[in-house]
């Protein structure tokens, strides 16, 4: 856990969020700050700061967070249609250095995004 960390902090409970879903290895809370009717993030427990970070060890929670986007798309009847956004870095619009995951649904998506 990084102490300085929103999302850590989330884990730890430190901090409320609505959570959603939960595995032993993943966490799932609406976004603060919603772009979609359905705006899920979805964190691994494990402190990754960005997809440079993952290392081989982390293939199988990296493929439980896709198992987790399939039950969370079906829970949130996003079956005609939703998109996973990561952002990696500043310039790409990672505000937060915790790997996550957007979940966006209940409308039309565009592209490009922006």
């Amino acid at each position: 856990m990084a102490t300085d960390c929103i999302f850590c902090k989330i884990i730890a409970r430190e901090v409320p969020a609505n959570i959603v879903w939960e595995t032993e290895q993943v966490l799932v809370f609406p976004d603060m700050n919603p772009q979609a009717p359905t705006h899920l993030l979805i964190i691994p427990k494990k402190h990754i700061p960005s997809l440079l970070h993952i290392t081989p060890d982390d293939d199988r929670m990296i493929a439980g967070i896709y198992a987790v986007v399939k039950d969370v798309a079906t829970k949130f009847n996003l079956d005609e249609g939703f998109r996973i956004v990561t952002n990696n870095g500043a310039l790409a619009g990672q505000t937060v250095g915790h790997l996550h995951f957007h979940l966006l649904g209940g409308r039309k998506l565009v592209w490009p995004p922006g």
